[in-house]
């Protein structure tokens, strides 16, 4: 299912520029919600910072990464127009709308489960 959504799973310096985009996009979300977590939040708040984090994670390490970068892209663009009117929060949004459209590259899971197998006989 995930390898039909990708041309191909780039290596070299391609994938290099994909691993620094995925941890561009991921780092943040990681450390603003591992940061806010134990003061007292509402619930709405928890459940916000348990869906950035689980985004966030799954962007960094490279799985499932078109369905979390567009989850990463749709908080972030929700926080950038609703919360914050902050243009860095757009650019998050951009930049995990990128990442879903490109793919994890060849330095992820993805790769390692979805991507081309060598068969030797």
């Amino acid at each position: 299912m995930i390898q039909r959504l990708f041309s191909s799973f780039p290596d070299s310096w391609p994938g290099a520029g994909l691993l620094l985009l995925r941890l561009a996009s991921s780092l943040p979300l990681l450390f603003h919600g591992i940061g806010a977590w134990p003061s007292g939040l509402e619930a709405g708040g928890s459940i916000f910072r348990l869906i950035e984090l689980s985004c966030g994670a799954l962007v960094l390490i490279g799985l499932w990464t078109p369905v979390a970068a567009l989850a990463l892209a749709l908080l972030q663009g929700a926080s950038a127009f609703t919360r914050h009117y902050d243009l860095m929060y757009l650019a998050a949004a951009l930049m995990g709308l990128g990442l879903a459209l490109l793919g994890p590259g060849a330095w992820s899971i993805d790769a390692r489960l979805y991507g081309r197998k060598r068969i030797h006989v």
